[in-house]
């Protein structure tokens, strides 16, 4: 193993990093120019500032347009604790508005619990031109008395206060890195792809969002505090709403999500506007320049950021599903009383009935199929019992107890679901993922052996080089090591060949007994049914056809006739 994949190098390597960078802005402090020195607390500024995008926009994939209002929050926070003399100095005014801009975050991301794409920007952009107009008229605390924001005692000179900057800057990216390996920078992720698959595995959507602009809007806060500090007293002229604007498209073209390129994105910010300047063009035109950019991203034709990137990583190849080696065969379990069970469930979308009366009850340690026809109602009758149609009427009841609520508070009381979708975001690893999902404490011995187990790539694998049919996997083995009581698999072998479907059904059938968990599984594949399945029950326009031991109802005259064919089982 070479020493950059050992688990504690790995661990560590962040530190380095953050070490090497605190080294170069140190040695940039001694030898740049005092006017560079100026550019690189402006860059450094930025860069905070972009992480705070890449979190919220990059990572939980919500649109906000008001990053400088959360800096101007932060802004007038330490300028009236420089005014008012509040104990601690300007490292506690730092904390205490990046506080202020994170409550702030929290009361704009109430609305992003119901808005969503063009509606949410214009809501965040018309919050950033109030704010713009609002600080025109109130000023800053401060400003008009000429009381310049009192630096640090150990960094009041420019170049000290450039190294300064350096450190909150690794600071914050430290903090970003590990909230994103953690369980809300995964919640981010899944949230940003897909909100049922968040509320599927447990996790609150809600929480979810807020917990996205309430970091990002505090990075925000501590970014426009720093500015404060940089030029002494804030003025409005920093914190305007097209400004907001252009660093949203900026992070967008940066591919801010990523710490190394909202550097990079911190740095075009600077140099840009610069460059522009010494050849005689007026500054405003770097925001052309950003919107072109911006434009390219925003049309899929990728950004600048990952250009860069692709330049110094190479890309890997796509991994697939490896379900062709055997495993050992645990001894099947026999079913046990009903775990689950619906009864008189029925969902109607207007006038027509998607379901009438079904009757159906998962066993204890066994896999019930439910098959049917395109269109007899299976896909909503998951839906139903996972709680994703609330008006659904009939009962739902597990281990005895009623199984009511919304999908979150489903999963919670142990009842998880799989999507025929993919519901897997592309931007975690196989284990983030895998950890994420399973909502408990697990050893890399545990998940490593349950991904072997259904041939899924390694946990360092990042889902974006594995394709749909092993996402597919990925997304069961997360749900199973949740070790709930039932888990509802919608159709979770597509994508995968036939003969994987075979090896994906052996797996299968050892659920029970190896996992502890039952199983309700909607398929139209009937070689994997007839492997899998100790009951079943068919679906015919939303009603129960047959429903019993499998030979019983795959002999079923009404069955074979309605559903199968008269000659599908010869």
């Amino acid at each position: 193993m070479r020493l950059a994949e050992h688990p504690v190098a790995r661990a560590g390597l962040p530190f380095l990093v953050a070490a090497a960078a605190i080294a170069v802005g140190y040695a940039l402090s001694v030898g740049l120019a005092g006017y560079f020195v100026y550019l690189g607390v402006s860059a450094v500024v930025a860069a905070i500032a972009l992480l705070g995008l890449g979190v919220v926009t990059g990572t939980a994939g919500m649109i906000s347009l008001c990053q400088l209002t959360f800096a101007a929050v932060g802004a007038f926070v330490v300028s009236a604790c420089n005014v008012a003399g509040v104990p601690g100095g300007f490292v506690t005014w730092l904390l205490l508005g990046g506080l202020a801009a994170a409550i702030a975050g929290v009361l704009v991301g109430l609305p992003a619990l119901r808005l969503r794409g063009i509606t949410l920007a214009v809501v965040t952009l018309g919050l950033a031109a109030a704010a713009d107009l609002t600080l025109v008229q109130i000023q800053f605390p401060g400003a008009t008395e000429g009381l310049s924001v009192e630096r640090p005692e150990a960094f009041s000179d420019d170049r000290s206060y450039f190294l300064f900057a350096v450190l909150v800057l690794v600071a914050c990216g430290l903090l970003v890195h590990f909230l994103r390996r953690g369980r809300w920078g995964s919640s981010w992720h899944l949230v940003a792809f897909s909100e049922r698959g968040t509320a599927a595995v447990g996790a609150g959507v809600r929480t979810s969002k807020l917990t996205a602009f309430a970091v990002s809007a505090a990075l925000g806060g501590i970014s426009g505090g720093l500015l404060t500090g940089q030029v002494g007293l804030a003025f409005p002229a920093s914190f305007t709403a097209i400004q907001s604007l252009a660093l949203y498209v900026l992070a967008i073209m940066s591919g801010a999500h990523l710490i190394d390129m909202a550097v990079f994105g911190a740095l075009l910010w600077v140099a840009v506007p610069e460059l522009l300047k010494r050849w005689g063009v007026p500054q405003d035109w770097g925001f052309v320049v950003f919107g072109v950019l911006g434009v390219q991203a925003l049309t899929g034709r990728g950004n600048l950021g990952t250009a860069v990137r692709n330049l110094w990583y190479r890309r890997g190849t796509t991994a697939g599903v490896g379900l062709t080696a055997e495993v050992a065969d645990v001894e099947p379990l026999p079913p046990g009383d009903p775990v689950l069970e619906v009864r008189g469930l029925s969902v109607s979308f207007g006038h027509v009935a998607a379901l009438s009366d079904v009757d159906i009850a998962v066993p204890e340690r066994g896999i019930l199929g439910v098959i049917g026809p395109n269109g007899a109602g299976k896909s909503t009758l998951v839906d139903a019992i996972s709680g994703f149609l609330p008006r659904a009427a009939g009962t739902v009841t597990l281990d005895g107890r009623p199984l009511t609520g919304s999908p979150t508070r489903r999963a919670r009381a142990g009842l998880r679901r799989t999507f025929q979708q993919d519901r897997v975001p592309p931007g975690l690893t196989v284990g983030a993922y895998v950890r994420f999902v399973a909502r408990r404490r697990l050893t890399a011995r545990e998940a490593a052996d349950a991904l072997e187990f259904f041939g899924c790539p390694p946990p360092r694998t990042p889902l974006s080089r594995v394709d749909a049919g092993a996402r597919r996997l990925v997304e069961v083995v997360g749900h199973l090591l949740a070790k709930p009581r039932v888990l509802l698999l919608d159709e979770p072998a597509a994508g995968l060949p036939h003969e994987e479907h075979v090896a994906f059904g052996r797996r299968l059938r050892q659920v029970p007994a190896r996992f502890g968990v039952s199983v309700l599984l909607i398929e139209h594949d009937l070689d994997l049914v007839r492997s899998v399945c100790d009951t079943l029950t068919v679906l015919d326009f939303g009603q129960v056809l047959a429903s019993g031991p499998q030979a019983d109802v795959l002999a079923d005259p009404a069955v074979l006739k309605a559903y199968m064919g008269e000659t599908e089982l010869l």
